[in-house]
C-alpha cells in the first residue's frame, strides 16, 4: 500500500495496518540499532516508515508514545554500561522530494509565526553514513564517551572512543565550558574500509558489508584493542549538555567545534533561499562518489539556536532539522523461494530469498515482502526475476517483477493457512460490521506454538525489560527447548526446580559449569525487584511499549491499582474507569482496548497472580522538579493560545510535571482556556475546575 491511499482504510483496517507495521518496524531497530545487522534496505524502511506516519495522520488516535513515529534507535545492547543522556539524542525526520523540503520550511515558518520575507538562515551539512556518538567534556578533558542507543540511554564505549586518533583527548583553543558534551558520528573512510575488508579476508574473518557496519562492528569491541587496530574517525556536529551556551547561531558553534580541535562535517554551506538549499543538495548528490566517505543524504538545520528552543521536538526528532536523503539503487535478481516466519505476536510475515546480487557495492540476499496482500499486489511468484532497490547501505526491497522474464512454470504464491512453526491454524481476523479482513495472518496457537512462546519469553528478559543478564536469546531457547520455561514466572523457579524430575543440573549441562550457573541464578534473584513501568513493559502487551508503559505506570502507580482500573473498564466500557484511561494524553481508544483486553484475560490474570507471587514489583514514583506549582497535576489546553502554539504548551507543562490530558473531567486540576473555547470549557465550569486564561497559566508557571 502507498502511504496516499492511508486515507482510504476503515478504522478496523487501519488498526490491523498499524499493529503490523508497528511491529516489523520496531524488529528494524533492533536489527540496525542494537546488532549492527539490518534486515531491510533504508529504502524499505522509509516506506515502511511513511505508510505508519501516513496510517497515523489519518487515525491519529493510533498514534500512541510507543509506537515507532514516537521513538528513537532501540535500548542499547548487552556488553557495555548503560549511559543516561542528560539530553536525549534524537533522530531526524526524513525527506525524500523537493516538495518534503519545501514543507518543512513551511512548517517551521508557520510554527515560528514567520512571514515569506523574514530570514530563515539553513544550515545544509553533508550526512555521514556512521555510528552516532556523544563525547563528554569536563574541564576540557574527554572523560565520557557513549552510543545513541535509544536516545534516552546508549551504551559506555569511552574506552573505545579514546582510541580514534581524531578525537580531542583534551580541547584545544580556549572558551570550552567547564562541561560539554560533543555529539557527532564515527565514520569509516572508504579507501580505510577496503584495506580493512582485505586483511579481513586474508586472516580467514568476518569481511563488512559497508564503512558504517565496519564502523559500527569496530566501535562495539569488547576487547579494546580490536577497536584501537580498526582505522575510525569522528566529525562533530551537534551537543548534549553544556554547563554554558555555546553560542547564538549553529554556524557559529562549529566554528568553536573546529578551534577545539574536532573535524567537521563537511561541505557544508549556510543557505538563505529553499532555491539554494536545493542546489547544494543536487551539487553534494553528483560529488558524493569523489568523497574520501560515505553518505547517504544532505541535512537542513535552522541556523539560530534561540529558534530550536522554541521549535523543539516532536517524540523522536526534532522539528528544526530533516534529512534530506538520497534516491535508492536498484538491481536486478531471481527471487528463488518465498518464507514463512512467525513472530513473537503470531503473525506470518513471507520473506523473499534472492540470488545473491550486488546493489551499491553491497551483496544482498534476502528482503521482506510484508505480508500475502502485498504480494499479491505485485504478483511476486517463485521464479520471478524482480527490481530490488538499495537505499544506505542494507537488504534491498522488491520493487516490482520484471515483465516478460517469468518462468513459464511459475505459480502464484499460495499463502499458508496453517502456522509452519506449529501446524495450527493461521488465520486474518474479519472486522464483523465490514467483513474487511486484517492485513495479517496469525498464528492461533498462541499457547502451544513455540515460535510465540519463545519470543514472549525473549521479550520479558529482553534489556528494556526485566533484563537478566546471562539469559538471552540462546539460554532461553535452552531452558523452552528442555520444558523448564514455559511461563515467565517458571523463570524465577528454576533454581528451585533444579534438577529435578529427572533431569540433570544446570551445572552439569553441556556449555555451563557450577560457576556460569550459580551466576545465572543469582542474576534472577536480583531481578525478583523491579519497577512498575519496566513490568509492565515485560508483559508485551500489544500497543503497549516503553513510553506507554511509563505513562500506565505514573498513572496508576501500581500493578493492583492498574489491575482495578482496568477490570472497572472493562465492566463499564462508558464508564469513569475508560474514561479516564482514554484521556490520558498518549493513549487513545486502541490502546486502551488492548491494555484492557490484556488485563481481564482470565489466563493473563493467572499469569500475573503467578508473577506477582515471585516479585516484588516498585510502585512508580514521578520525577519532577521540587519547585514545580504544578507537579502532579492534571492539565488540559482548549481553544488557541496567542503566545503559545499547543504543542509549546504541552511540552512545557509535561516538563514541569503536569499531566496534560486530552479531556475534562472531575479530576482534572486545571483548564487552560484560549479564544474559542468550547465543550471543554463548559464542561470545566460544571465541574467547578479551576479555568485560567493563557497569561493566568504563564504566571503560574513562573513564564
Amino acid at each position: 500500500m502507498a502511504p496516499e491511499e492511508a486515507g482510504g482504510l476503515d478504522p478496523d483496517e487501519a488498526a490491523a495496518l498499524h499493529r503490523s507495521l508497528a511491529e516489523e518496524i520496531r524488529g528494524h531497530d533492533r536489527a540496525y540499532y542494537q546488532e549492527d545487522a539490518p534486515k531491510v534496505s533504508d529504502a524499505e524502511y522509509d516506506r515502511l516508515f511513511r505508510l505508519l506516519v501516513a496510517v497515523e495522520q489519518h487515525f491519529p488516535e493510533l498514534r500512541s508514545p510507543d509506537s515507532p513515529s514516537q521513538k528513537v534507535g532501540a535500548a542499547p545492547a548487552g556488553g557495555f554500561a548503560k549511559v543516561a543522556h542528560a539530553v536525549p539524542m534524537l533522530s531526524l525526520g526524513n525527506a525524500f522530494a523537493d516538495e518534503d523540503v519545501r514543507d518543512f520550511l513551511g512548517r517551521i515558518r508557520r510554527f515560528l509565526n514567520l512571514g515569506e520575507d523574514d530570514a530563515l538562515d539553513i544550515l545544509a551539512e553533508s550526512k555521514i553514513d556512521g555510528l552516532s556518538a556523544s563525547l563528554r567534556y569536563e574541564g576540557g578533558r574527554f572523560v565520557r564517551g557513549a552510543t545513541r542507543g535509544d536516545g534516552s540511554e546508549g551504551e559506555d564505549i569511552t574506552r573505545n572512543l579514546a582510541t580514534i586518533g581524531d578525537l580531542p583527548k583534551q580541547l584545544s583553543g580556549s572558551g570550552w565550558p567547564e562541561v560539554v558534551e560533543v555529539r557527532g558520528e564515527v565514520y569509516m573512510r572508504r579507501d580505510a574500509f577496503l584495506k580493512l575488508n582485505e586483511a579481513q579476508a586474508e586472516a580467514g574473518r568476518q569481511v563488512f558489508a559497508n564503512p558504517r557496519n565496519a564502523a559500527a562492528g569496530s566501535l562495539r569491541q569488547l576487547d579494546v584493542t580490536v577497536t584501537e587496530a580498526r582505522p575510525l574517525n569522528f566529525f562533530a556536529y551537534a551537543w548534549g549538555e553544556v554547563s554554558a551556551p555555546l553560542g547564538a547561531r549553529l554556524s557559529e558553534v562549529r566554528e568553536r567545534f573546529q578551534d577545539w580541535g574536532f573535524t567537521l562535517n563537511r561541505p557544508a554551506k549556510l543557505c538563505r533561499t529553499v532555491d539554494e538549499i536545493l542546489s547544494f543538495y543536487a551539487e553534494l548528490a553528483a560529488e558524493r562518489a569523489e568523497l574520501p566517505f560515505d553518505i547517504d543524504g544532505v541535512v537542513y538545520k535552522v541556523d539560530r539556536l534561540d529558534w530550536h528552543d522554541r521549535l523543539g521536538a516532536v517524540s523522536r526528532s526534532p522539528r528544526w532539522a530533516i534529512a534530506h536523503k538520497f534516491p535508492a539503487e536498484q538491481a536486478e535478481t531471481v527471487l528463488e523461494r518465498i518464507e514463512i516466519q512467525v513472530g513473537r505476536t503470531g503473525a506470518l510475515t513471507p520473506v523473499a530469498k534472492l540470488k545473491p546480487v550486488t546493489v551499491g557495492g553491497v551483496v544482498v540476499s534476502n528482503a521482506t515482502l510484508h505480508n500475502e496482500d502485498e504480494i499479491a499486489r505485485k504478483d511476486v511468484r517463485e521464479g520471478d526475476t524482480v527490481v530490488v532497490q538499495r537505499a544506505g547501505d542494507v537488504i534491498p526491497q522488491v520493487v516490482r517483477v520484471v515483465e516478460g522474464r517469468r518462468p513459464e512454470s511459475a505459480q502464484p504464491f499460495s499463502f499458508p493457512d496453517r502456522c509452519p512453526a506449529c501446524g495450527s491454524h493461521a488465520v486474518r481476523e474479519a472486522n464483523p460490521k465490514t467483513g474487511k479482513v486484517d492485513v495479517v495472518r496469525r498464528c492461533t496457537g498462541g499457547l502451544v506454538c513455540p515460535a510465540q512462546q519463545v519470543e514472549r519469553l525473549r521479550h520479558f528478559v529482553s534489556r528494556d525489560a526485566f533484563d537478566i543478564e546471562g539469559l538471552g536469546d540462546k539460554q532461553v531457547q535452552f531452558f523452552h527447548a528442555r520444558g523448564r520455561i514455559a511461563t515467565p514466572a517458571d523463570i524465577f523457579r528454576l533454581q528451585k526446580t533444579d534438577g529435578q524430575d529427572g533431569a540433570p543440573p544446570l551445572a552439569e549441562e553441556e556449555g555451563w559449569g557450577t560457576t556460569s550457573a550459580r551466576n545465572l541464578f543469582n542474576a534472577i534473584e536480583r531481578r525478583r525487584t523491579i519497577p512498575f513501568d519496566r513490568f509492565i513493559y515485560a508483559l508485551g502487551i500489544r500497543h503497549v511499549g516503553q513510553a506507554t508503559s511509563k505513562l500506565l505506570a505514573a498513572n496508576y502507580a501500581d500493578l493492583k491499582g492498574l489491575r482495578d482500573a482496568m477490570a472497572k473498564a472493562a465492566k463499564e466500557p462508558e464508564g469513569e474507569a475508560m474514561a479516564d484511561l482514554v484521556a490520558i494524553d498518549g493513549i487513545g481508544e486502541v490502546v486502551a482496548r488492548a491494555a484492557v483486553e490484556f488485563f481481564v484475560e482470565p489466563r493473563n490474570a493467572e499469569a500475573l497472580d503467578d508473577l506477582d507471587d515471585q516479585l516484588t514489583i516498585e510502585p512508580y514514583v514521578r520525577r519532577v522538579a521540587a519547585d514545580s506549582p504544578v507537579a502532579g497535576r492534571t492539565v488540559v489546553f482548549t481553544g488557541t493560545l496567542d503566545k503559545l502554539t499547543r504543542a509549546e504548551a504541552k511540552a512545557q507543562a509535561e516538563g514541569l510535571g503536569a499531566k496534560v490530558s486530552g479531556s475534562v473531567s472531575g479530576k482534572t486540576d486545571y483548564l487552560v482556556a484560549g479564544a474559542e473555547a468550547g465543550s471543554k470549557l463548559k464542561k470545566a465550569q460544571e465541574l467547578g475546575v479551576a479555568v485560567l486564561t493563557e497569561d493566568e497559566w504563564l504566571t503560574l508557571i513562573g513564564r
